[in-house]
């Protein structure tokens, strides 16, 4: 039985990423009707992707005969929007992050996909990783012992820099902070909030940020340390940056009796490898080949096909929304900020 998809927003990432990944995953995986607003670019996006329809009006979109879910990859402030929009027309959606800009909107779209029976994801592809399914699994089954700190990094990289930094290139919205609402916390750090949920299990409860931005001469932040206190008193470190020689982009966690770190697969690109040290003993494991994109893709259908809960969930990405609200606000206050319910 065939799943189809459409794709709201065709910039970079759905052309090099999430169009493709759609076409190499499972036989059902149909990508069926794209929609930009320019009709050219809309119909250039479907010829070169193998979709049926390129469209200019998105509910006629919604409309094409065939699509059960939508990959909606929209500037970010109109996530919810086409969410909401998607679910009142019987759509499952796979959200790219953030999965909006407010809390408000991100309980919207939770329960406006509730309200309609269809299931809302949202796109961390990280927890997809294999080296990261292998370290949640040895978390939970006691392998470290009590995780007590962790960190994950992710920045863009520049090789031999002189003087400072150049801008990134970035697609015009993700200059625009009313479209994009943050700098490097919303490109790559959501990533690396989600997946340290993803990977201790267990969920935040104080929040302090420190930035280069949240201000008004310099909305959009280009690094980003967050410090975030779990459950039980773990502590964790987010850093988020742009433009930043040779990055070390390795998500790692700290037990009472080993460490896990997964180095190197804090990217768009698969690779890296498992180091587990105890003390006594090191082991490694590589990674070489694989598509994190296309297996976000398949458990998405899987998910919507069994009825139950995508992973990661639109629970998931509205906690996300939170921690991140709640850094921001650290960042322009100097202050710690405690989430609500924690």
């Amino acid at each position: 039985m065939s799943f189809g998809w459409a794709i709201v927003g065709i910039g970079r990432h759905p052309d090099l990423r999430m169009a493709p990944a759609i076409r190499q995953a499972d036989a059902s995986a149909r990508l069926l009707a794209v929609c930009s607003r320019d009709a050219g670019r809309a119909g250039a996006f479907a010829r070169k992707h193998g979709a049926e329809a390129g469209y200019d009006d998105y509910q006629a979109m919604l409309r094409h005969p065939g699509v059960d879910a939508v990959y909606v990859a929209s500037p970010n402030a109109l996530h919810a929007e086409h969410t909401i929009a998607a679910a009142r027309a019987g759509k499952h959606v796979l959200c790219d992050k953030p999965m909006a800009l407010t809390i408000a909107d991100g309980r919207a779209m939770v329960d406006a996909c509730r309200a309609s029976g269809v299931k809302l994801g949202a796109c961390f592809h990280l927890r997809h990783h294999p080296a990261h399914k292998e370290m949640r699994r040895l978390i939970q089954s006691g392998r470290i012992g009590e995780p007590t700190m962790a960190e994950a990094q992710w920045a863009s990289g520049t090789r031999g820099l002189a003087g400072p930094p150049p801008r990134p290139a970035l697609q015009g919205w993700w200059e625009d902070p009313d479209l994009v609402g943050g700098g490097a916390t919303m490109a790559s750090g959501v990533h690396c909030i989600d997946l340290l949920r993803f990977l201790l299990g267990k969920e935040v409860t104080d929040v302090v940020a420190l930035t280069d931005g949240q201000t008004e001469a310099r909305p959009l932040e280009q690094r980003a340390g967050i410090t975030l206190r779990f459950q039980g008193g773990l502590l964790a470190q987010v850093s988020a940056a742009r433009m930043v020689p040779d990055p070390r982009n390795d998500a790692v966690v700290y037990g009472t009796n080993a460490r896990l770190s997964a180095l190197g697969t804090m990217s768009m690109a698969f690779g890296g490898e498992l180091e587990q040290a105890d003390g006594v003993t090191v082991a490694h494991t590589r990674y070489l080949k694989g598509d994190m994109y296309q297996s976000m893709v398949e458990a998405f259908q899987e998910a919507v096909g069994q009825g139950r809960e995508p992973d990661a969930s639109g629970q998931d990405g509205l906690r996300c929304i939170e921690i991140t609200r709640a850094a921001f606000e650290s960042a322009r206050t100097g202050r710690a900020v405690r989430l609500s319910g924690a």
